[in-house]
C-alpha cells in the first residue's frame, strides 16, 4: 500500500509543476511559440516550435499566417491585437 502512495504524491506533484510552470512545453514535449519581431503599428511575428507529444501551435484561429519553415522552426504573421479604448461608465 505505500508504494501507490508514493507513486501517487509523485504523479500529484509532477501535474501540478506541469500545470504551473509550463514544465512540459520547456521539457520540449508541447509545442509553443514566442515572439521575435513586433512593428510599430502591433502586428508581429511568431515562431513556433512543435513538441513532441503535440505538434506545432497553429496560430490561424487567431488571424495569424503561416509564412514558411526553417528548420524545426515555423514562422507565422500575426495581426495587431484589437483593444478598446473606450473607458466603462
Amino acid at each position: 500500500m505505500k508504494p501507490f502512495f508514493v507513486v501517487a504524491a509523485l504523479v500529484a506533484s509532477l501535474l501540478a509543476g506541469a500545470k504551473h510552470e509550463h514544465l512540459l512545453s520547456r521539457m520540449g514535449l508541447t509545442g509553443s511559440c514566442k515572439v521575435v519581431q513586433t512593428y510599430a503599428d502591433g502586428t508581429q511575428w511568431d515562431a513556433c516550435k512543435s513538441g513532441r507529444l503535440s505538434g506545432a501551435p497553429d496560430l490561424g484561429a487567431q488571424g495569424c499566417t503561416t509564412t514558411g519553415v526553417a528548420g524545426k522552426v515555423e514562422f507565422w504573421h500575426c495581426p495587431a491585437s484589437v483593444e478598446s479604448s473606450i473607458a466603462a461608465p
